[in-house]
């Protein structure tokens, strides 16, 4: 069978990490580990929300990039607020449309599921407006969207 984890590079705090990403997401484990001479992390499998990760602790040579996030879909503004505060907490940095940076210089996307419904109506003339107002936020605004979802 052929299965797909993504294999995160942390610079050696990837245990710390998933224990903290462990507080926020519920079904969340450590599958397996495999530590060093010194007792340390080198390598692991980790499942948050049921999503598996590999990870190691490597070094600072390949920081993470936007180029690859974590995409978290949530059904209610007070789910975004919580993950969002949460992530950004301690060194975390806001970036636009629902993406940020955590502390640990992980990209994610924190994104409420009316987004999605609001961007795929029929409407075209709705979903646009829905779409600027996005692009006008760094956390998404539910009642926001609602509201430019509703305007003539």
């Amino acid at each position: 069978m052929t299965t797909i984890t993504p294999f995160l590079w942390f610079d050696n705090n990837a245990e710390e990490a998933f224990a903290f990403y462990a507080t926020l997401f519920p079904d969340s484990r450590v599958v397996e580990e495999t530590r060093g001479p010194d007792g340390a992390l080198f390598f692991g499998t980790f499942e948050v929300a049921g999503q598996r990760f590999m990870a190691m602790n490597a070094g600072p040579a390949f920081p993470f990039t936007v180029a690859f996030s974590i995409f978290v879909l949530v059904d209610t503004q007070a789910d975004v607020d919580r993950l969002w505060d949460a992530l950004t907490a301690d060194g975390g940095e806001e970036s636009q449309c629902g993406w940020l940076k955590d502390k640990y210089g992980l990209s994610w996307q924190i994104i409420p599921e009316a987004l999605m419904r609001l961007q795929k109506d029929p409407d075209t003339e709705k979903a646009g407006r829905v779409t600027q107002a996005m692009l006008s936020m760094r956390k998404i605004i539910v009642t926001n969207l609602e509201a430019a979802y509703a305007a003539s």
